[in-house]
């Protein structure tokens, strides 16, 4: 499910290219959505600022990362599929939540919430990286998720204020590695619910991508297949 294109107004487009390489290399079959609304705003990325009297849609703006192949996230069904998974970037705490505007008091999309309590209803795994698991900790109460450590530690965890705002939002935050010697996901086997910190963390793109392979295999063990 994805969130729009680039990292500061959508999906993190390293995150979302890691998922679908390693989906692949799992053998899965994949089918890219979007929900069909206006991005909460434009950012520049050469500037890192929001670019004035401009406006996307989350779901035309999805398309050129789904290289055309998407489709709009009312039609995603728990029947159809196996397990679901969300990239991160700020797309996921702008356009499918509010959580960068209202932090614990943020409004979840209500097709993103259908489709986390769907799949959680149905038994099926969700996977999340970055930003994405404050999503299944607003709807989904008491999930365990990670977006790595609860201190800064000098620059190298620039977000891990939101540890913090998973516990308020009612969820229960796992401190974890981006990686050690080895891919490091989160699994709340009783949820099933994967996350992986991905970009919380400043560190290299090949431990991100890795952390994001552990939690893909997770998922995919999880379907049982």
């Amino acid at each position: 499910v994805l969130s729009g294109c680039g990292v500061y107004d959508g999906t993190e487009i390293h995150e979302a290219s890691a998922i679908l390489v390693h989906l692949s290399r799992g053998g899965a079959e994949v089918q890219m959505y979007a929900p069909d609304v206006p991005q909460m705003h434009v950012v520049d990325h050469s500037k890192g600022q929001p670019a004035e009297a401009e406006s996307r849609n989350v779901l035309v703006e999805s398309a050129r990362i789904a290289r055309g192949k998407i489709a709009n996230l009312a039609k995603l069904t728990t029947a159809d599929h196996d397990a679901v998974i969300f990239p991160g970037g700020f797309g996921a705490a702008k356009n499918l939540s509010t959580f960068a505007v209202d932090g614990k008091d943020c409004k979840v999309n209500r097709e993103v919430e259908r489709v986390l309590k769907d799949f959680h209803k149905a038994g099926k795994p969700i996977g999340l990286c970055c930003i994405s698991p404050v999503l299944a900790a607003k709807v989904l109460s008491g999930a365990e998720v990670t977006v790595g450590h609860e201190e800064e530690e000098g620059g190298k965890w620039p977000y891990a204020g939101t540890a913090g705002a998973i516990k308020e939002l009612g969820g229960k935050h796992c401190v974890k590695e981006v990686t050690i010697s080895f891919p490091v996901a989160h699994v709340d086997t009783k949820n099933k619910v994967v996350t992986t910190p991905a970009f919380m963390c400043e560190t290299e793109l090949h431990k991100i991508f890795d952390g994001i392979g552990a939690m893909v295999k997770n998922v995919l063990k999880l379907t049982g297949k």
